[in-house]
């Protein structure tokens, strides 16, 4: 059975729940703590003074989140290596090698895991350390901007005030880069690296089972829809060690005629195999990015086939996929704006505008045969 990253995407869904929850609760108390005494002449006195409050509040969701979440991910990690582990047993089953595989120990890898762990611990520490200065910042910039609009006249405090919180809803918490440079919202970041860590995780329980064995290739699936880092690697075989670039090596046939497992034959016979590199090298190309559709399978010398994927049956391409992601971002924006909202009009507004943009992604998903996955249209999701 082959490995991919998508063999671990429901793990993180308990994960990003956590984020969900929290970020829509960081937005509802945001504009309830600007909601109060919105009528009253001293109201912006009165909400620069009320910071701290609101500072105890935001620390107290933070500090919540990240005892939920440390948990959460654990477990993932856990149960996602021991996927990849057994996607190895049930792969090779039916051979020597994967009946040899079977007898082994199936206890999780204890140090990756913790490797693991660590990572996501590194990854997601700045989220909860900018949580609470984005929120304290987001609501002075708002009180700030209201009462300028009030002072000169052009609208009331309440349309001012729901209009500067709808900008900060729209961008989210934001102010997270990761290491390729690129800018995220506050749950998706922390849901992207919670999916990549635990495809890594379903990744590495795989090819430890492989390599406790001693086969040391594997084969990338050709999957439709490719995005462009992927598309070098389709179809090409990796080594899990050994030197990386292109290069060609001889291996023994894996289904061995009866002769040389009798030792009647003087050396068992050879295949030459072009490797287009080695896993870790097509990794940091790109290959298993967070929503990759490619899948890992293990590479018997003379017995596994390089894949070849049919083209989409709908004609979908890849930039249709891309439209779909643009469309469920509007959704998950004009949600956080009806979180944010400071009375039911504002909110009926953002409501209409997420069933406006989620009719359009039924109707591109019925033209081109792409799923729908109502994950990706939830706050905090990062797909």
């Amino acid at each position: 059975m082959p490995v991919s990253p998508a063999m671990a995407e429901d793990l993180a869904t308990e994960v990003g729940r956590l984020y969900q929850d929290a970020e829509a609760s960081l937005l509802e108390r945001l504009a309830a703590a600007l909601e109060a005494d919105i009528e009253s002449p001293r109201w912006a006195e009165l909400k620069l003074a009320s910071i701290g409050n609101l500072r105890t509040a935001v620390e107290t969701i933070a500090d919540a989140l990240q005892r939920d979440t440390d948990g959460a991910v654990r477990r993932a990690l856990i149960e996602a290596y021991n996927r990849g582990r057994q996607a190895a047993v049930t792969e090779l089953g039916a051979l020597d090698i994967g009946r040899e595989l079977v007898a082994r120990r199936t206890l999780p890898n204890a140090p990756a895991v913790d490797r693991l762990a660590a990572s996501m611990a590194d990854d997601t520490r700045p989220v909860y350390q900018r949580i609470t200065r984005a929120v304290v910042d987001a609501y002075r910039r708002v009180v700030s901007r209201a009462s300028g609009n009030v002072l000169l006249g052009t609208m009331t405090r309440r349309q001012a005030a729901q209009r500067a919180l709808d900008q900060f809803a729209q961008r989210g918490i934001t102010g997270f880069v990761d290491r390729a440079g690129r800018s995220w919202e506050m749950a998706s970041y922390a849901e992207m690296a919670v999916r990549s860590v635990t495809a890594r995780a379903a990744v590495e329980g795989h090819i430890d089972a492989l390599a406790e064995i001693g086969v040391g290739l594997v084969v990338v699936s050709d999957a439709p829809l490719e995005c462009p880092l992927c598309r070098p690697w389709e179809g090409e075989v990796l080594s899990l060690s050994g030197p990386a670039g292109p290069h060609t090596v001889r291996a023994e046939h894996a289904a061995l005629p009866e002769g040389s497992r009798l030792g009647l034959l003087r050396r068992a016979p050879t295949v030459a195999i072009h490797v287009a590199g080695s896993l870790v090298e097509a990794r940091a190309a790109g290959l298993f990015h967070p929503n990759c559709r490619h899948s890992l399978s293990a590479y018997l010398p003379g017995v596994t086939t390089r894949p070849q994927a049919p083209p989409h049956p709908q004609g979908a391409t890849y930039e249709d996929t891309q439209q779909q992601r643009y469309l469920e971002r509007q959704v998950r924006a004009w949600k956080r704006k009806a979180a944010a909202a400071m009375d039911n009009a504002a909110r009926r507004k953002a409501n209409a505008r997420v069933r406006d943009y989620q009719a359009r992604i039924r109707e591109l998903t019925a033209d081109k045969g792409l799923y729908r996955k109502s994950a990706r249209e939830q706050i905090g999701s990062a797909r």
